[in-house]
């Protein structure tokens, strides 16, 4: 397949769960670090772009991952962009084990933003041009999944705090997700694993806000509808499904 990038990487020990497997916060970190070497590899690092006020900035996402690597496994993330609008780019991922058997599947809509005044770009047409276009889709993803929530109380309330906020001015995705987890059944996160995720994000989250997250159990074994709110004037700032399998 052509103009896709590959990273390998070699799963830590602090990386693991207590099943001896990779979490799907490490997942969403090597995917993330690998979109990053992408933008480095081409000129046009994620530090090089913020100096121009520029960042990408995730507004729909979804993982399907079929196992989780193990400690001390070596996995290959492919990353390619299949697609431009003029403000947005959508990345196609694949997580290979040692094998080359496909283990994991994401995709992610970015988009190009304008940091100081808070709004989409253009793509650089030299990002475009060095990236290039692979048509090829990493998995199918259906956002109608995410229904609205309507629930009077939610199952936790976090405060915003600086360490959340990343170089966009934005709440880093990753953190959105440890707050749906803190939302869930302690059964789900003792006994099973993620297998599914899918998340649309709509509005900014800011520094000093309080977010509200809400949880509905589907009914669809062990599937769940989530949403996450802020405490001013009620705004929804993501809505997410997630589906799990049992651990063993």
């Amino acid at each position: 397949m052509e103009h896709i990038y590959s990273k390998e990487f070699q799963l830590r020990y602090f990386e693991m769960n207590k099943y001896g497997m990779a979490s799907p916060t490490t997942i969403l970190t090597l995917l993330e670090e690998t979109a990053a070497d992408h933008c480095h590899i081409i000129e046009h690092d994620l530090y090089s772009l913020e100096n121009q006020n520029i960042g990408w900035v995730l507004i729909s996402g979804s993982i399907y991952m079929k196992r989780y690597p193990r400690y001390r496994e070596i996995i290959k993330i492919q990353t390619w962009l299949s697609k431009y609008s003029l403000v947005k780019g959508y990345r196609e991922n694949l997580i290979i084990d040692e094998n080359g058997d496909v283990i994991g599947m994401a995709k992610g809509i970015w988009v190009f933003y304008d940091i100081q005044n808070r709004k989409p770009v253009p793509v650089f047409e030299d990002i475009k041009a060095k990236w290039n276009v692979n048509t090829a889709q990493s998995a199918e993803v259906d956002i109608n999944l995410i229904k609205p929530i309507v629930k009077d109380n939610p199952e936790k309330e976090f405060d915003i705090c600086r360490s959340d906020v990343d170089s966009n001015r934005h709440v880093n995705n990753i953190r959105y997700f440890h707050w749906l987890l803190e939302s869930l059944p302690d059964e789900i996160l003792e006994r099973y694993l993620l297998e599914i995720i899918t998340a649309k994000f709509y509005s900014d989250a800011r520094y000093g806000e309080k977010v509200l997250v809400y949880a509905d159990k589907n009914p669809e074994e062990n599937t769940f509808t989530h949403a996450i709110k802020s405490n001013f004037d009620n705004k929804l700032l993501a809505g997410a499904y997630t589906k799990w399998k049992k651990a063993v």
